[in-house]
Parts: structure tokens; sequence; C-alpha cells
């Protein structure tokens, strides 16, 4: 299977798209009109260094991104998958069909002026190390004023914040074993962040009067690292979130290879995700720990839609009674577990298991919903020793099926990508 990319802000240099505005005159002169000034002169001259703004790099790669798609439909066969990088986002949704060329511009030219409305932060990439690293590092030397913006590869993370504490930081990573950079990343404001949030919500009242249409091809979204639902609201609310939230480039290439996609192609003159998805593709993968995911889960998809962002930097072992939930919450909580986790959940054992920590290990060592492990009868010639231990089984939630496609059907579902009805016609048609 096969997956078009398209890079986002960050690639703008001067000479891009060279040899294309001429190739797709009607495209450039759109352009020219919604901007108010020359698109082509812009990216082949870059008069006054405006690339280097927000305000004018961003616009100038959707409408570059939009003719190297041009020149795709032409040149290559069709795609499987679309998927973008932060601004590429947008790209991928127009070569999918959620809206005309106009469209998407005039969407990418209203984000990058809010966008660079907020102003006093910066991003930098730290190379080298993971993920987990980096919270650790960050949460060590008390950098409350810096968060992971961009999960770019396993050993590639962005983090976004005030110019001050990256500042501070920069020599901390780069005294940790591992870090091989502290580099800066061209942009001009701490994307990605909550910072942008005023961004965020401004955008969002934009979204909410365009229309959309019906994708026709699945698009990975940004936030979420599975793909775009149909649902044209939720679609809306996605490219919200994603001006404030982290870029997880790294599950939407890891998605892609477990759905079947074998074959990237980066769609512009810049190899930036080619080299991220080389890196990703070729990582070794970390062991599953069902314990860390189940604790990830019950932040984001139980405490978080009741009390807000707050419920993800939440401390682990730190006790409920810290975000003051009062007993109506503790009922709703229940309630959401069972639905998230398809299980029955009582308010009281929310109550009694008050921390994300204690809450998974009870769930994860529950008889009632661990599937049997021992044979019922032991064969008669069998020797008479004690038996060994049974090894912990997980959950019901939480246990992989052998078929990896009835896996991936189970898992769209508990993420909203497939409603129930399709989930079962799809297994179904399996069998």
């Amino acid at each position: 299977m096969r997956c078009y990319v398209f890079p986002g802000q960050g690639i703008q240099r001067k000479g891009m798209g060279r040899g294309l505005f001429g190739r797709f005159p009607d495209l450039r002169s759109r352009a020219d009109d919604l901007l108010g000034y020359s698109v082509e002169e812009l990216c082949l001259e870059n008069p006054e260094r405006r690339l280097s703004e927000t305000a004018y790099a961003q616009p100038a790669i959707y409408v570059v991104n939009a003719l190297h798609w041009s020149a795709a439909q032409e040149d290559l066969p069709p795609a499987d998958f679309f998927a973008g990088h932060s601004l590429g986002e947008y790209s991928a949704l127009f070569a999918a069909g959620a809206f005309d060329f106009a469209t998407g511009l005039t969407l990418v030219q209203r984000r990058a002026e809010l966008m660079s409305q907020v102003g006093g932060g910066a991003m930098a990439a730290v190379v080298g190390v993971s993920g987990q690293i980096v919270e650790e590092t960050l949460e060590q030397h008390g950098a409350t004023g810096v968060v992971i913006a961009n999960y770019n590869a396993p050993e590639q993370i962005v983090l976004s914040g005030s110019l001050e504490e990256l500042a501070r930081i920069k020599p901390v990573f780069e005294k940790v074993e591992g870090v091989r950079g502290f580099i800066p990343v061209r942009v001009s404001g701490p994307f990605h962040s909550p910072a942008m949030a005023p961004a965020a919500a401004r955008f969002r009242s934009l979204l909410a009067s365009v229309d959309l249409g019906q994708l026709r091809t699945p698009v990975i979204s940004n936030v979420t690292g599975r793909p775009f639902g149909p649902d044209a609201r939720e679609v809306r609310d996605l490219l919200a979130e994603q001006i404030a939230k982290p870029v997880r480039w790294t599950d939407c290439i890891r998605y892609l290879r477990d759905a079947g996609v074998s074959d990237f192609t980066e769609l512009g003159e810049s190899k930036v995700l080619t080299s991220l998805i080389d890196r990703i593709t070729t990582a070794q993968e970390p062991a599953p720990d069902p314990r860390r995911d189940l604790i990830e889960r019950i932040r984001r998809e139980i405490l978080q839609p009741e009390i807000g962002d707050e419920a993800l930097g939440f401390d682990e072992d730190a006790s409920f009674r810290q975000l003051g939930l009062n007993s109506i919450i503790y009922v709703r909580l229940a309630r959401r577990a069972g639905t998230v986790l398809g299980i029955p959940v009582k308010p009281d054992v929310i109550f009694q298991h008050r921390s994300c920590a204690a809450l998974a290990d009870y769930l994860l060592t529950r008889d009632d919903i661990a599937p049997a492990t021992a044979p019922a009868i032991a064969p008669a010639t069998a020797p008479a020793v004690a038996p060994a231990a049974a090894p912990e089984a997980p959950p019901a939630p939480l246990r992989d099926h052998q078929d990896e496609r009835v896996t991936a059907l189970l898992h769209d579902c508990a993420n909203g990508t497939l409603s129930v009805d399709r989930t079962i016609e799809a297994i179904r048609a399996l069998a």
C-alpha cells in the first residue's frame, strides 16, 4: 500500500516550487487573488526575507504542496492514504477532497495569522533520546514553561515554550547521556503548546463556518495518530486542537505501517519527512507495557473528558482528591471507565483506588474479567508434579487476538474510527 506525505513549516526556502508555477498557472492565479500578492515572487525571490515569517511561510508551503500534488496526480499512481506533518495536514486534506484549493488556502492563511500573533516563544529539537527521557528531564529541572510539541521520531522530540526556558534547559539537555543535539526549529512561536490555545479557540470559530466534504482517501490526524473519521465536526475539532496539541508523527507512521503501507512518498523538494519515516520504521519497537498503556488511557480517555487537560500531566500516584472531585464526578468517571474499557466499573472502585496507578493495577488484576488459563481436567498420564503457575492474563479489553486484522478492527472501533456496525461487518467478512 502507498501513502503520500506532505511537509509542514520549516521546509520553506528561496526557490521552492521553481518549475511548477508555470506548469499550473490556474493554481498560481487563484493563490495570488486570495493572498493579495504574488506567491511565485514570494517563493522564488523571498523579498524582505518574508519566508521566515509564519504569516507568509504557511500559505507559501500550502501552495507549493498543492503544486506538487497536482504534478503527482499526473505522474504518480493513486495513494491509499495521505498524511501531513502539522501544516502539511491541510495539504493532505485538500488532496483527499475535504475542501477545494481556495478553501484550504483561506484556512491556512487565517491559521498563520493567528499563530503569528502568539509571540514570546520558540521551538527546539532534542535529538538522540526518547520522549520518556525528555519528559523526565523537563520534570526534574522544573521546566514548566516547556512542553513536547512534536514526537517526530523515536529519538527526535521537539520542544515548545518560552525563549527564556528553552535557553535555560539547553545546557541541561546537552549534558544528558545520549543527546546528540539541541537544535532550534525555524518557526517564530511556541507552536503546538498550551500558549497557542487562544489562537486555537479563534480558529475553531472560523472552522465552524466551513463546509467539509467526504474524504475520498483516508487521512491520518496529527492529534490522534489515527485516520480522521467521517464526522465533519470531528475533523474541525481536530484541526483546531492541532494548533495547541503535540504532533504525534511517530504514531501516525506506525499506524500506517500496521495498516499495510510499505511505500511512503514525500511530495515536494524536502526529504525531512522521508528521513523521519526511515528512523521510525527501522527503530526497535519497545516491549508493550499494558500497565503504562492503561495509565495513559485512564488519563486521556477517562479523566481528561471530565476535568480537562489537567489530567494529562497528573501524577499517576497522586490522589484524585487533588483534582477536587465530588461524588457526581466519581459516578461519571465510573460510567466513562465502563464505556471506554468495556467492563463494569462502580463509582466506589474509582473512589477506593484513588490514583491512576492504583486504578490501573486493580483493573489489570480483576479475576472476573481475566480469561481462564489452566485446563479444567489434567490428562490421566500427566506426571504427579505441581502444575506451573499460569501466567497472569490481561483483562479482556486489553487482550489482543491472534488474527492481527481483527485486532486492528477492534482498535479502530475502540478509538471511534469505525462504528460498531461497520466493525461487525468487517469481522464477518474476514470470517
